[in-house]
């Protein structure tokens, strides 16, 4: 929650007073409250179609997503799942992620969608020996300097312009250019730009998971 987020731990936090909507989007159905229902009282969030519905929100997050007569649904589509159940049962969502748990689901503990301090990053694709992301740095911010053990990494520029420190060096790599990080060597990715720098990441090790990472510096305290 922004609340625990973002207020609790920031330095950096003004208040001023203020008259205005509010709503903390602490539920799924909060999401179509956000959004003016047609006229059978649907609520279409996202690359949705539907025909012959009523009373139901469906949302997406990227895929298309149609559905066809259906009553007092709701229909949530993500990167990681797709939740489909009735309105009524909204707030038992906490069952079904108890349920992938106790599976085993991949997804409860390595999600797609990823939100970091300098911006975050998507899981493309995942296979044996490698894994590829699309990792998005906001302007003026910079990843922790970082080592890895177990794995290297090869960065593609495909938006905007990024600053690269690589051992004692550092680098511009512009859109459409490559740098690659050998096993080991300390690296940074900053985003000294005024627009958003998107990378892709193609990371190749026997062992690929988030805790292969030592920071050396990190500007956000982890």
């Amino acid at each position: 929650p922004f609340d625990t987020a973002v207020l609790e731990v920031s330095g950096a936090v003004a208040v001023v007073p203020a008259e205005l909507a509010w709503s903390d989007v602490g539920s799924l159905l909060s999401i179509a409250r956000l959004a003016e229902p047609d006229e059978r009282g649907n609520t279409l969030v996202g690359r949705a179609v539907d025909v012959g519905s009523t009373g139901s929100l469906v949302y997406s997050a990227g895929r298309l997503v149609a559905t066809l007569g259906l009553t007092d649904a709701l229909v949530v589509d993500t990167a990681d799942a797709t939740l489909v159940t009735t309105r009524d049962r909204a707030q038992d969502v906490r069952l079904v992620v108890d349920a992938l748990r106790a599976a085993g689901a991949e997804e409860v503990v390595r999600p797609r969608d990823v939100a970091r301090p300098w911006g975050g990053w998507t899981l493309l694709m995942r296979g044996e020996g490698f894994q590829i992301k699309s990792i998005r740095v906001t302007p003026g911010a910079r990843l922790s300097l970082q080592t890895h053990a177990r794995r290297t990494e090869h960065w593609v520029v495909v938006r905007g312009t990024a600053r690269v420190a690589l051992g004692e060096r550092t680098v511009t790599v512009a859109a459409n250019e490559s740098v690659y990080v050998p096993l080991g060597m300390a690296h940074r990715l900053e985003n000294p730009g005024t627009e958003p720098l998107e990378v892709i990441e193609v990371a190749v090790g026997e062992y690929l998971e988030e805790d292969d990472i030592v920071r050396l510096d990190d500007d956000w305290g982890r």
